[in-house]
């Protein structure tokens, strides 16, 4: 088992300021909010008529029974830590868990049969009170279904009477997990072993992780984001250790030698998937213990809430924005001065805001139903952005802007893809749920202001009200749902074409595969904004009608989506494009910023989809060679990863490497004075920038950066405990000496990485031992994956990823993933897919994977594999097309 973090008082006190920084903003921007909300009443109880019901939907509970509290007592049976001793027998581990729960619910519709969610549990002694009499009412029968649905039926010999109020209760028992899904354990190391097999520093601790649909496997329960109610928890665990719930502690009191409990105040009313408990060794004190605990005061519109972090071992998501009891892993909560790079820092912030936000939409405003998850995620996304400029504007918020909508806009390209609101019967099952947490969800929303609904659940249509309302008040005459509905009920994007020749103006769905267009006949309203090297910015909307025209009248070139402030790419007649490549490499600074990184993107895109000629969009790297600024060169990079994917297996790929060793010069150089003596600027965005220039320049065979990178590495090995390389560059210095050295490099690498308690140092390793360019080495690497104390289940799929990444790797990737599918799926298996695949571009590897699709059991990666399949076609099309053009391009700049 890979040792754990053990974190310094300086880690806490910076970890202190920088998250109560960051509540800071968050509080800022949302007590905006109070006013516009105070006089809003929770949505009322739904009504029904009162006959019976037949049988529930297909996968939905009826909705004739309305929650209002749960009772749960909850016993996680497990050790927090087993000690050998000498002469004495130690006890076995135990994983199982027992309980019994109380849900008192309000009968809307007169029944014979309460349908709720239970899965993986042993559920006995069903027991229904009528409450307003405390009558006991029969049961005669109770059975589990056997399908997708987790229902557990509960038959009654009398009828439950609308407008009544009863209760169920119910034992349950079940396994705690080792797969970080809903009650799952999680291991970590205190202190040294003092000799090899030595487990008496191994530690355990349970979890929770709910979110979607998992907590019907820790209590029966409504496992619905609408059937919202009050939890009453008590945790009955082992003496000396210590639980933690959504609410703070109301008892605890000890029961016998071996047990205690702990009893926690009530919860605001919420959905089942946030209910959270851990039961650990960790203390919750400020500052001084290996694992930190802090409670945060968070005002939300005129509420305080009683806020617990806590930085996990093992996690599945980054993070889990449960009430009052949010979850990390721990590279996403720990931060140390000194260690963990400065860019990390903006990670943190950015995750902490996101959780925070969520503590408002999302807890206290919670979507109806998971087709609609967008506006739980796209909100706090938006929200987090603004918090964390609002506590440091270094960070830069346009780099994460600009980094989101293109990560939505490659995904959104694929007819396989979503909308952001689709129909509630498309999104049922539970792999359906998880398949919609993907970078359209998370990343298409820029901009969202929500004000509705306290304690209750919302659609989009609440938003657009609230939206129109403030519309009105401010004299405006836009339609908000009529604008908005396009744009969330429909997958996918536009490409705008502009004629400055003639002014013409045109919208189409913008495809990588335009085969797949004649299924959709689709159409949004666009704010366009735009404005050229004569004149200032303009704007208008693009209805569905001809209307306004753009013309270029004497020349001039036009640019449209000014500061890429809409979700859509821009075409252009040919002259046009040739007018902004040249200013581009006359005076690049004429150029908004934002716009130099998105003609570049627009340009490899349109090339993608074949709307615009290669070459154009190659020609669009030209003016690199005298830029220093990260976003345009962070998206020349990005989108010629794809041809180095399409072609680093050919003689492409040699050609390719000249061109960008002398493009990348300039910007190396820049920087050298910074990185030879291991120095970094002040600037964020000029950090990055530096990593970046070091990572294309070693990457592409620049020797000095090569010889720079192999002596700072071997310095490092032969001081063996003083590191000198700056934190921020360690990531990639590690992944360079690594890929630039053989066995030796490695094993020190990977014996750092087993060594360090440091999880930004290990995170940096993982990545970096990925890099070698030895098969061997790479297969064993995938080998230690199936090793839990080697690589945790969290990590899997990603290192599995950046190993495909490497042109030495991916095939074993690919062969590594169909043999243990079943054990590294469970980490992120769309991500896995995504990842493995992502150079796929023959008919081999395309029956390959088709293959895969049909004869291995996909769950929640089954979207992913059949985008990878439209992508591998597309890649299949394009490289057919264009490999002659784009080797002709390299050669012919290498020979200039």
């Amino acid at each position: 088992m890979a040792k754990s973090s053990f974190t310094s008082k300086a880690i806490a006190s910076a970890f202190m300021i920088l998250t109560g920084s960051v509540i800071a903003g968050i509080v800022t921007m949302v007590i905006l909010y109070n006013t516009q909300i105070s006089s809003m009443n929770p949505t009322p109880r739904p009504t029904f008529s009162t006959t019976t019901t037949g049988p529930p939907p297909v996968m939905r509970l009826p909705k004739n029974l309305i929650p209002e509290t749960y009772t749960v007592f909850l016993k996680p049976h497990f050790y927090t830590r087993i000690i050998e001793e000498v002469n004495v027998t130690s006890p076995n581990q135990t994983m199982l868990f027992t309980g019994n729960s109380t849900v008192n619910f309000h009968c809307a519709q007169t029944t014979r049969t309460i349908y709720l969610n239970s899965k993986d549990l042993a559920v006995s002694k069903p027991k229904v009170i009528d409450t307003e009499n405390n009558n006991n009412i029969e049961v005669s029968a109770m059975k589990h279904h056997e399908d997708e649905s987790d229902f557990l039926e509960i038959q009654l010999k009398e009828a439950l009477e609308a407008g009544g109020n009863y209760s169920l209760s119910l034992d349950f028992k079940g396994e705690i997990s080792e797969n970080l899904d809903a009650l799952f354990v999680s291991t970590y190391q205190e202190g040294e072993p003092e000799f090899e097999g030595d487990t008496n520093t191994e530690r355990f601790l349970v979890a929770t992780n709910m979110e979607p649909t998992d907590a019907r496997r820790v209590f029966p329960c409504f496992d619905e984001p609408e059937m919202k109610a009050v939890f009453y928890v008590t945790i009955i665990h082992r003496r000396f250790t210590k639980a933690l719930g959504n609410e703070q502690q109301s008892a605890s009191n000890i029961i016998d030698e071996d047990w205690q409990y702990t009893s926690f105040h009530p919860t605001p009313k919420m959905s089942t998937y946030l209910v959270a408990f851990t039961v650990s060794e960790f203390k919750p004190t400020p500052s001084t213990h290996e694992r930190i605990q802090h409670e945060f005061h968070v005002i939300v519109f005129g509420m305080v809430l009683t806020l617990d972090q806590i930085a996990l071992p093992d996690l599945s998501p980054a993070a889990m924005e449960n009430w009052g009891l949010i979850t990390y892993q721990e590279g996403g909560l720990l931060y140390e001065e000194g260690v963990s790079s400065l860019l990390h820092k903006e990670v943190i912030a950015t995750l902490i805001s996101h959780e925070l936000a969520h503590q408002w939409f999302g807890n206290l405003v919670t979507m109806k139903w998971w087709n609609e998850v967008w506006l739980n995620e796209g909100f706090a996304s938006y929200m987090s952005y603004f918090a964390v400029d609002h506590i440091d504007p270094s960070f830069k918020r346009d780099t994460f802007v600009m980094r989101d909508l293109h990560t939505a806009f490659e995904e959104d390209s694929l007819a396989s893809s979503h909308p952001l609101s689709p129909p509630q019967e498309d999104v049922q099952e539970t792999y359906q749920i998880i398949e919609m947490f993907d970078a359209i969800t998370y990343s298409k929303v820029e901009i969202l202001v929500m004000n509705t609904h306290y304690y209750a659940n919302t659609d989009q249509n609440d938003l657009w009200d609230y939206i129109q309302m403030a519309v009105d008040e401010d004299s405006g005459h836009t339609k908000v749902a009529l604008i908005m509905k396009p744009w969330t009920t429909q997958i996918g994007y536009p490409v705008i074409t502009i004629n400055t020749t003639d002014g013409g103006i045109y919208q189409k769905h913008f495809l990588f595969n335009d085969s797949s267009e004649s299924k959709y006949v689709l159409w949004w309203h666009v704010p366009i904004t735009a404005m050229s090297d004569t004149s200032g910015l303009f704007s208008f909307t693009l209805e569905d009608k001809p209307g306004n025209r753009i013309y270029s009248t004497d020349g001039e070139w036009i640019l449209a989506n000014v500061n890429c402030t809409g979700y859509y790419r821009v075409n252009y007649n040919p002259e046009n494009w040739e007018r902004l490549l040249t200013q581009l490499e006359k005076d690049p600074h004429r150029i908004p910023l934002m716009n130099r990184g998105q003609l570049i993107d627009d340009a490899f895109n349109l090339a993608r989809a074949k709307l615009v000629d290669v070459s154009l969009a190659l020609n669009s790297t030209r003016f690199l060679h005298n830029e220093t600024a990260y976003i345009p060169w962070e998206s020349a990079v990005r989108n010629l990863e794809y041809i180095v994917l399409m072609f680093d297996r050919s003689e492409v790929y040699g050609p390719m490497q000249a061109y960008l060793q002398e493009q990348v010069k300039g910007l190396y150089s820049f920087f050298r004075n910074y990185t030879y003596y291991s120095k970094v600027p002040e600037d964020h965005s000029l950090q990055r920038s530096q990593l970046l220039a070091i990572h294309v320049a070693c990457s592409n065979g620049l020797p000095e950066c090569i010889e720079m990178a192999s002596k700072m590495f071997a310095n490092w090995m032969n001081s063996n405990t003083t590191n000198g390389i700056h934190p921020n560059l360690r990531s990639v210095i590690y992944c360079q000496a690594v890929a630039a050295g053989g066995g030796k490099e490695w094993e020190f690498a990977w014996n750092k990485f087993q060594s360090s308690s440091d999880t930004s140092e290990k995170e940096q390793l993982r990545k970096a031992l990925s890099c070698t360019k030895k098969i061997w080495l790479l297969n064993r690497y995938l080998e230690y994956t199936l090793d839990p104390e080697k690589i945790r289940l969290m990590d899997v799929a990603s290192t599995i990823n950046y190993i495909a990444k490497n042109v030495a790797g991916q095939a074993l990737a690919w062969n590594f993933v169909r043999a243990h599918w079943d054990y590294v799926r469970q980490g992120a298996g769309a991500m896995l897919i995504e990842g493995v695949t992502s150079r796929f571009s023959t008919q081999f590897e395309l029956k390959e994977l088709e293959h895969f699709a049909t004869d291995y059991e996909l769950d929640s990666a089954n979207r992913a594999v059949y985008q990878a399949i439209e992508q591998t076609k597309v890649n299949i099309e394009w490289v057919g097309e264009h490999k002659d053009v784009i080797l002709e391009w390299f050669e012919g700049q290498t020979a200039l």
